[in-house]
């Protein structure tokens, strides 16, 4: 044989050809960059904060509940609504004012309780201007008081039964007013005010349902 020599490559890997178990040599798991492995951010040493802390973000209106909620209505009532009168003192609008005046208010007084009844409710129809004068000039004709009186109580019933409240016996109003020195007037203002009051925290001229 001649004496050209052969480089032998190591059984089972051939010079130059590729190695695949290579690819599975276990890797140093250090960073490039030094000894100690990798764990932060490459911005610096510290990590990355929330600029708004740890805090939890807030509600800027607070916990208070919404103002228009589903708050409950103050009265319910049955459909029908009206206007709230105006309470009176009932000593005051039977004897106290028309004494003051001349008996000018009492004339006043069956004015504005038909006009505040008709506007409480509206199938109370009157003609304010039209009771006055059924007492005055009409008492010279004996017969429209005694229509109006009785009018003007049956009119208070009606209202009361609207508000929901007892209601007044009419015959004893007739009696007291036209028999009894006027105290008639007293007594339905009594019973004109248990309208009123039956709206808790209600003022004059505010629109109210109807209970009945």
């Amino acid at each position: 044989m001649s004496g050209v020599a052969y480089a032998v490559s190591p059984v089972g890997h051939p010079a130059g050809c590729f190695n695949p178990h290579d690819q599975f040599v276990e890797r140093n798991p250090v960073s490039e960059y030094g000894s100690q492995p990798q764990t932060q951010a490459s911005y610096g040493g510290a990590p990355q904060q929330n600029p708004y802390g740890n805090q939890p973000q807030q509600n800027p209106y607070g916990n208070q509940p919404q103002q228009y909620g589903n708050q409950p209505q103050q009265y319910q009532g049955t459909g029908g609504s009206g206007l709230v009168g105006k309470r009176r003192n009932p000593l005051a609008a039977w004897l106290g004012l028309p004494l003051i005046t001349l008996g000018i208010y009492s004339l006043v007084w069956i004015f504005k309780t038909n006009k505040e009844l008709s506007q409480y409710d509206s199938r109370i129809q009157v003609n304010p201007t039209m009771s006055v004068l059924a007492f005055f000039p009409g008492f010279l004709l004996i017969v429209p008081p005694f229509v109006a009186a009785w009018r003007l109580s049956s009119r208070v019933a009606q209202a009361q039964r609207a508000a929901g409240v007892p209601e007044c016996l009419p015959i004893l109003a007739f009696i007291l007013w036209m028999f009894v020195a006027n105290t008639g007037v007293l007594y339905l203002q009594f019973e004109i005010n248990k309208i009123w009051d039956r709206y808790t925290g209600g003022v004059e001229g505010q629109q109210v349902p109807h209970f009945g």
